[in-house]
C-alpha cells in the first residue's frame, strides 16, 4: 500500500494536536502521561512534536483521556476557526 504524501494543511493540524496535548499535559511528566494513556513515550514525545501529524484516534483519546482534556476542547484547539463543523461539511 502506497501513501498518499500529507499535505501542509495536515501536518499543520498535526503540530496544532501535538502543541495542545502537550500545553494539557503541564507540569506531569512524559513518562506519567504515556504510561496512563498505554503507550511508549517516544510515541507520545513524536505526536507532540508533530512527527506523527495523524495519530490513531484511539492513541488521541487515550491521552487526551490522560490528561484530562476533553475531547471538545482538543478539536478546538486543532481545527482552524475558518473550518465548518463536520456535520456542515457533509
Amino acid at each position: 500500500m502506497v501513501r498518499v504524501p500529507l499535505t501542509d494543511d495536515e501536518r499543520e493540524r498535526g503540530e496544532r494536536l501535538g502543541q495542545a496535548l502537550r500545553a494539557a499535559r503541564a507540569g506531569r511528566s512524559m513518562v506519567d502521561v504515556a504510561a496512563e494513556a498505554g503507550i511508549s513515550v517516544e510515541t507520545l514525545r513524536k505526536i507532540e512534536t508533530g512527527r506523527i501529524p495523524t495519530p490513531a484516534f484511539f492513541t488521541v483519546t487515550a491521552i487526551a483521556d490522560a490528561v484530562g482534556l476533553p475531547l471538545d476542547q482538543l478539536r478546538a484547539a486543532v481545527t482552524p476557526a475558518a473550518s465548518p463543523p463536520l456535520s456542515a461539511a457533509s
